[in-house]
């Protein structure tokens, strides 16, 4: 494992930005109550696994990866990984990370950093295509929760993320990564969850990633129903709150991670961006 590196994520990117694309790289079946606290536990939401690409003139930036499709799709390697009752990668043919980087026009060779929310399973798979790549922005806090206790019982695949040659660099709370791009600091949902916000010409989109699952958790400024870590209940409150407080900003939008309904009106936006 390589030590993390202090290399400043955006020194090849100048603004402004010029696009943002919704990705979708999967599905999950979720009861409720994982999603909204409080939430039934026999009600079962058919969730998209969700990521982005941001664009500038001078290259792109990747926020979060979705599943590891070779684990997923591996007999064993499912078995021994995917314990929890009910639970299912739900993987379209191919790799959708790769796909749907091509379908958008961009280059692997043109990315500048990826962000990385959280390690769950469903945001780190696909840090396998960055060995020996670009830096990989994570907060401290999730690193070391990820390195030092988090295993199979939080959800998190250490095959997925323990990679020889992986460029980490640590950032610590809210953080100007590049222009227009800041990380936000949402800890609670995992110890360092992290939300972006991404600053195009006429609004600005905030991407909650998994600090606000669905709608319902921005509207009724209702936490997801679980955190890794039994004493982070209070801070994914906070998060929350902080996230809808965002949303009722004039010129904003909060983006909840894992809402069907959203995100099926992103994926049919025109030209495949928005």
């Amino acid at each position: 494992m390589n030590d993390p590196v202090g290399l400043e994520p955006g020194r090849h990117l100048t603004g402004p930005i010029r696009r943002l694309y919704a990705l979708v790289f999967g599905w999950e079946p979720i009861p409720e109550s994982v999603s909204i606290l409080g939430g039934r536990n026999d009600v079962y939401l058919l969730e998209p696994v969700t990521g982005a690409a941001v664009v500038y003139d001078d290259g792109w930036v990747l926020i979060d990866t979705g599943f590891n499709p070779d684990l997923a799709r591996d007999p064993e390697l499912r078995a021994a990984h995917y314990t929890w009752p009910n639970y299912t990668a739900v993987i379209p043919p191919g790799d959708p990370l790769v796909d749907q980087v091509r379908l958008a026009g961009l280059d692997w060779d043109d990315l500048a950093f990826c962000v990385i929310s959280h390690l769950h399973c469903d945001h780190g798979g696909g840090l396998r295509l960055l060995v020996g790549g670009p830096p990989v922005v994570i907060q401290r806090r999730e690193h070391e929760f990820a390195m030092e206790r988090a295993g199979l019982e939080h959800a998190y695949f250490r095959t997925d993320y323990e990679l020889e040659g992986l460029n980490w660099l640590l950032v610590d709370g809210d953080v100007d990564l590049a222009p227009g791009l800041t990380a936000l600091d949402t800890r609670g949902h995992t110890p360092g969850h992290m939300s972006v916000a991404v600053e195009l010409p006429e609004r600005t989109i905030v991407l909650a990633c998994d600090a606000a699952d669905l709608m319902a958790n921005l509207t009724g400024r209702v936490p997801c129903g679980v955190v890794a870590e039994p004493g982070d209940a209070a801070a994914a409150a906070i998060a929350i709150e902080r996230l809808a407080q965002l949303a009722d900003r004039a010129g904003t939008e909060v983006w909840p991670g894992h809402d069907p309904a959203f995100w099926e009106t992103r994926r049919r936006s025109p030209e495949y961006y928005c």
